[in-house]
C-alpha cells in the first residue's frame, strides 16, 4: 500500500519541490520527508488516492519553509558582510576596492535608460540644479525631478546585485 503510493506520487511531488526550490538534490530530500512524515502518521491520514492532496500540501509546505530559511540565512551573510570591517585594509586595497567600486556604478550608469540618465547625471556629477538641468533638457522641473528619483531606483536595483565597497 505505501510502495504504491510512493510510486504514484514521488515524481509529481518531485516536480513540484523542485520547482519551488529549484533545486533537484533539496526537491529530493523534501519529497523523501514527507514520505516518511506520512509513513509515520499512515494509520490517522487518508489511504490511496486522497493521500495525494496531503502529500501535496506537506511537500509545498516544507519547500517553501526551506526557501525561507535559505533567505533568512543569505539575509544574514549579508548583513554580517556588510559590516564595516574596513579598519584592516591598507590604503592600497581601499583605492582598489574604491576603484572596483566606480567601475561598478558606471557600468550600472549605463543600464539606465538614456531619457532618465541624463538628468541624474547633470545632477550628480555636474551638481547643477533642478531649473538649470530643465532648462538644459526642455522640461519642466518636477519632471527633472520625476526622472532623477526614477534614474535612482533604476540605478539601485542594478548596484544590489553587486556588493559594493564604496568609502
Amino acid at each position: 500500500m505505501f510502495s504504491e503510493l510512493f510510486d504514484d506520487f514521488y515524481t509529481q511531488l518531485l516536480r513540484i519541490a523542485c520547482r519551488i526550490c529549484d533545486s533537484s538534490e533539496v526537491a529530493e530530500e523534501l519529497c523523501q520527508e514527507t514520505f516518511l512524515r506520512y509513513y509515520e502518521r499512515r494509520k490517522r491520514l487518508p489511504q490511496g488516492i486522497e493521500a495525494r492532496y496531503w502529500l501535496i500540501r506537506v511537500v509545498k509546505n516544507l519547500a517553501l519553509s526551506h526557501e525561507k530559511r535559505i533567505r533568512r540565512e543569505r539575509k544574514a551573510y549579508l548583513d554580517i558582510a556588510s559590516k564595516p570591517m574596513r579598519e584592516s585594509l591598507n590604503q592600497g586595497e581601499i583605492a582598489t576596492l574604491s576603484d572596483e567600486s566606480r567601475k561598478y556604478v558606471q557600468e550600472a550608469l549605463l543600464k539606465v535608460p538614456y531619457k532618465l540618465r541624463v538628468p541624474l547625471i547633470l545632477k550628480a556629477y555636474a551638481e547643477y540644479p533642478y531649473s538649470i538641468i530643465a532648462q538644459i533638457l526642455h522640461i519642466s522641473e518636477n519632471n527633472v525631478k520625476i526622472r532623477i528619483f526614477r534614474a535612482r531606483q533604476h540605478l539601485s536595483k542594478y548596484l544590489k546585485k553587486e556588493d559594493l565597497y564604496v568609502p
